[in-house]
């Protein structure tokens, strides 16, 4: 079902596909300009997303589809499509690259227009991700998301930014080409690579138990799943601050989108396999990244392990949540995307300025900076999930899912939340308030451009804090069919165990 009568989808990416040829075009001199259009192009894909929310009818299924053929002689289908779960991923992505390109302002003044291009071509690329039906089609994308990030960390990052560019080539290259393999397989089971398809094609319960193990190792990878977790923070702290705030903000919701859709549809006799194993080690994540966050001196580092943390949360309620829980971790994903992506920018506006990214080194500058102070204290406690901001509504939702099938896991997914405000409040109370460091004398406030781009994520952290059920009632929908179809698929399981039995 296409509402609109035109491929809007199919627009959202090549929107910033001609930003970056008409970037590519301009002479590198002319740095402003360059600006100007990536700016305008990332508005213009954000403004023609704007349609997805108000004509998406809350039911389950694939609306605004396109379906033709690109490799005819194979099967493989251009089909694109989205529901209740990619609708708010495309959103927060075509919200969070506008920001993170007004960001980079002031920040970015070497290879202005090769850094520009990659930005441009890395949003085409991660919404391609979130609406591909197709398996090899998805895998293009997913692909090609991961170069412009690769180049973005390795060449604009901080002192060790080769060693986590490659390190975070690695590891995810790696788990995706166990994916490719999976992917040839399901093909050659079902003879098609349209998810659509598949997802009426049986497949072999043994077959299943392995091919999520491939599917999910790339997604927990990207994730990241603890122990897979160990390339993010440093790609995290080496990044420059727009490439913090769309790794975490999108690219790690690639993977928990991965398992909605596609791991969790297509292989739900893996899901009964290794669902408990995924829901003990997002547990351990939870409480190993909050733990590891108290410990840290380098702030961007404390949030990079936050989002561990917080990636835990998403797993574990997608496993152990049931339909709450699901519902619970999409919510989640785009509260963290807003939260987190808000602390990884305000962090940048302060490294601008100082330079460095200690909490040792500033202290008391809530006096001096009271505009940026404000925006902190609130990112942080979006982060924390205080009652009223989006962050409480998704942890809650979870935990109350959690509670439902497993009152141990949610009680030791409660002890995460607590840790969390203890780091975060830590790092507020560090950064903020104390005595003023003397090095901070002549700090200045956020200015006009910074208090733009920060203050949309704020006023959605309210929004979606109050009126939660903007996002729910579009969501329930798909979230309640993904768990029913994967309860469905593991009754008839089990009732064939007992025949044979």
């Amino acid at each position: 079902m296409n509402q609109l009568g035109f491929p809007i989808l199919s627009t959202l990416m090549v929107i910033p596909l001609v930003g970056a040829i008409i970037v590519a075009i301009l002479p590198k001199t002319e740095q402003q300009a360059i600006k100007w259009v990536a700016l305008l192009t990332t508005l213009a894909a954000l403004l023609a997303s704007l349609p997805l929310y108000s004509s998406f009818a809350a039911e389950p299924g694939f609306q605004f589809e396109e379906n033709i053929p690109w490799v005819p002689g194979l099967g493989v289908q251009y089909h694109l499509g989205i529901d209740g779960i990619s609708l708010f991923v495309v959103l927060l992505t075509t919200l969070l690259t506008a920001i993170a390109v007004l960001s980079s302002w002031s920040a970015i003044t070497e290879r202005v227009k090769e850094y520009m291009v990659l930005m441009l071509v890395m949003e085409a690329a991660m919404i391609g991700v979130f609406v591909s039906l197709d398996l090899f089609l998805f895998y293009v994308f997913w692909e090609a998301s991961l170069i412009p990030m690769a180049f973005l960390i390795g060449l604009w990052g901080s002192k060790k930014r080769v060693y986590a560019a490659v390190k975070f080539v690695i590891y995810t290259f790696v788990g995706s080409t166990l994916m490719l393999v999976a992917i040839i397989f399901v093909y050659l089971q079902g003879g098609t690579s349209d998810l659509t398809v598949l997802l009426g094609t049986a497949i072999p319960e043994g077959a299943q138990i392995w091919l999520f193990f491939a599917f999910a190792l790339a997604f927990a990878v990207k994730v990241p799943l603890f122990p897979l977790h160990t390339w993010l923070p440093l790609a995290h702290v080496e990044a420059p601050t727009a490439g913090s705030v769309l790794l975490a903000g999108v690219l790690l919701k690639m993977g928990t989108y991965g398992f909605l859709r596609f791991a969790n549809p297509l292989f739900p006799a893996g899901v009964e396999y290794w669902g408990p194993l995924l829901s003990g080690l997002a547990i351990v994540g939870i409480i190993y990244g909050a733990l590891v966050a108290l410990a840290q001196e380098d702030v961007k580092s404390l949030v990079a392990y936050s989002s561990v943390a917080h990636m835990g949360f998403i797993v574990l309620g997608i496993y152990s949540g049931g339909f709450l829980g699901t519902s619970g971790a999409v919510m989640q994903m785009i509260n963290h995307g807003l939260s987190t992506g808000a602390l990884f920018m305000l962090i940048g506006v302060l490294y601008e300025r100082r330079h460095t990214r200690l909490m040792k080194d500033y202290g008391g500058i809530f006096v001096k900076a009271p505009v940026f102070g404000a925006f902190f204290i609130l990112a942080a406690l979006s982060s924390v999930g205080l009652p009223g901001l989006n962050g409480f509504i998704g942890e809650f939702t979870i935990l109350l899912g959690t509670f439902g099938q497993n009152v141990w896991l949610a009680v030791l997914g409660t002890f995460g939340i607590i840790l969390a405000a203890w780091y975060l409040l830590t790092a507020v109370r560090r950064v903020l308030f104390g005595p003023l460091n003397p090095d901070n004398d002549n700090l200045v406030d956020m200015n006009a451009r910074e208090v733009v781009a920060a203050l949309p994520l704020v006023i959605f952290f309210f929004i979606l804090g109050l009126f939660p059920n903007l996002l729910f009632d579009k969501i329930n929908p798909s979230a309640e069919a993904i768990v029913t179809l994967s309860n469905q698929e593991q009754t008839l399981s089990q009732l064939r165990i007992t025949n044979v039995e």
